[in-house]
């Protein structure tokens, strides 16, 4: 490989980190599309399982250069919220939460990896457009008809520090 002035141990150790992030977002996704329930049921569990089948396209991405770079994938998983609230605004939220997390790491990666190598740099990136765009989808879907602001968590529903 013609690049290697990065960091490879923290190149490695933020890939197996989005790699498990992507599988809790496998899991997550799955979970959720089992959950809906309502006249709105079928449209929603499809998108869910899209979202379940483009985090194993990512995690399955994340890990391939992984072993590119001639290491070994993480076989653990991120973390996995279970609220037991199943309605759709909550599974919407705790989505959006779970996206903003894995975009966090992928801008980590970007920061370690920009200008040093383009494969990494243009891997970071391209994740870093669709993750955002998912964001971008999921936050509409949040706002109420009509709404043209991004959607707002109402201050009443936001968790109270102590």
């Amino acid at each position: 490989m013609a690049d290697k002035n990065y960091d490879k141990a923290a190149v490695v150790r933020l890939l197996n980190k989005i790699l498990e992030m992507e599988l809790a977002g496998v899991v997550r996704y799955t979970h959720y599309s089992l959950m809906v329930y309502g006249y709105s049921r079928i449209p929603i569990v499809s998108w869910l399982r899209d979202q379940a089948s483009e985090s194993m396209a990512h995690a399955t991405k994340a890990g391939e250069i992984v072993t590119h770079l001639g290491e070994h994938p993480s076989l653990s998983i991120g973390p996995l919220l279970e609220t037991h609230n199943h309605d759709i605004g909550a599974i919407l939220r705790e989505s959006i939460a779970h996206e903003r997390a894995t975009l966090e790491a992928y801008h980590e990666l970007l920061g370690v990896v920009e200008g040093k190598s383009v494969m990494l740099e243009e891997y970071a990136r391209e994740m870093i457009y669709v993750e955002e765009l998912h964001a971008g989808e999921v936050d509409k879907m949040l706002r109420n008809p009509g709404q043209i602001g991004n959607f707002e968590e109402p201050k009443s529903a936001k968790p109270k520090k102590r």
